[in-house]
């Protein structure tokens, strides 16, 4: 039987090949004709800011550009972007790249007004609002931070902590294909992979609001990306395969938005913050390992999933089944060229201890696991991923 959930996204979404042109008239309704870009420096070098950014003016918008945003960013990066757009007196913000500029965005929509310090809404919830209006353009197939209530920010040396409210949900995402088109093998491996596990964990999640419409999108995001990954990682002028990565992200975002992702993780999470290894490559190291662990007491959704990334499973039924897919997707990440093992990472033996004890902080995502996760078992996760 169905039992209540709440199922939130983005209010209005548009989707396809060219449709960035279309930025300043869908902006100007929402934001009015001030607004603040929030991307990093490599997107600077593209082309693709000053295309936007051309749009907007040409459309009679005026433009703050902020484009010092660092992956993992700290909080110190945010602060910077908040008073940028509050000296700026901007109606709106923009978000463009990959999901550092997109987190980055949503709180400066939230903080600009000044209502709220950042340091006040860590947490699931803690956010009041109000915000300014906000439009997030994804320019990487992964994070799916454009249909999220979730924003990451990496506190202190290494930590990374989330502030999680339907506040920063924006009003608007903008999903242009072509704006993926030639990005780089290894961006698309990894941010690929993380997509995959978004859409993974949000199925298989223990969250009491693991819901009918999430493991629906989590299905079609994982069938889209099935078939497209090694694709969109072979040729980075596919089309059609940077298409379905771009859609399948956002729909494996709309997955765990509302049916939350778990101990994969969970476990990246250190990886991202001491190591700043990316986030999509930390999900990618530890993913099969922790899958394990899971399926010996919950195969069933991993069992489910497996055919529609990998047809040829269907012959298959049970643990069986499950277990052939972990391994499938060890190999995917393998055929994507993507690193194995953390020693491949530089990192050395003697640090997992911390790595485990980092990792038991996520306490917002090990409640999610299928499967209840202690200190040692993330100590011997991550040795299995060594």
């Amino acid at each position: 039987m169905t039992t209540q959930f709440t199922f939130n996204t983005t209010r209005s979404i548009r989707f396809g090949s060219g449709v960035l042109a279309e930025l300043p008239a869908l902006t100007l309704p929402l934001a009015g004709p001030r607004v603040i870009v929030v991307t990093d420096p490599g997107m600077m070098g593209t082309g693709i800011v000053d295309r936007a950014v051309d749009f907007l003016r040409q459309g009679g918008i005026e433009v703050t550009l902020f484009s010092d945003v660092e992956a993992d960013p700290p909080e110190s990066v945010v602060q910077s972007a908040v008073v940028a757009a509050q000296m700026a007196g901007v109606g709106g913000v923009i978000g463009l790249g990959g999901g550092s500029s997109l987190d980055v965005a949503k709180l400066v929509a939230l903080l600009a007004p000044g209502s709220e310090a950042l340091s006040d809404i860590y947490g699931v919830g803690k956010a009041r609002g109000p915000r300014l209006p906000l439009v997030l353009i994804p320019t990487t197939s992964g994070t799916g931070s454009e249909v999220t209530p979730i924003s990451i920010v990496t506190t202190g040396a290494a930590e990374k902590m989330g502030v999680v409210s339907p506040h920063l949900i924006p009003d608007l995402a903008l999903l242009d294909p072509d704006l993926t088109l030639g990005l780089p093998p290894h961006v698309t491996a990894a941010t690929g992979i993380d997509a995959m596990v978004h859409a993974i964990e949000a199925y298989a999640s223990a969250s009491p609001n693991n819901n009918p419409l999430s493991r629906a999108l989590a299905c079609e995001a994982l069938r889209l990306m099935g078939r497209s990954l090694l694709r969109a990682v072979r040729d980075g002028r596919d089309a059609e395969a940077r298409a379905d990565m771009l859609l399948g992200s956002m729909l494996a975002g709309q997955a765990f938005a509302n049916s939350p992702v778990a101990a994969v993780h969970a476990l990246a999470y250190p990886l991202g913050g001491h190591f700043h290894i990316p986030h999509g490559l930390s999900n990618a190291l530890v993913l099969p390992h922790v899958l394990r662990f899971n399926a010996v007491v919950a195969h069933t959704p991993y069992a489910d999933l497996a055919p529609l990334v990998f047809p040829d499973l269907l012959s298959l039924d049970g643990q069986r089944r499950a277990a052939a897919f972990i391994d499938g997707l060890a190999q995917l990440s393998a055929d994507c060229g993507l690193p194995q093992r953390l020693r491949d990472m530089g990192i050395l033996s003697d640090i997992l201890p911390r790595l485990a004890r980092d990792a038991m902080n996520q306490t917002r995502l090990l409640v999610n696991n299928p499967r209840p996760l202690e200190e040692p078992d993330a100590l011997a996760i991550y040795s299995a991923a060594y």
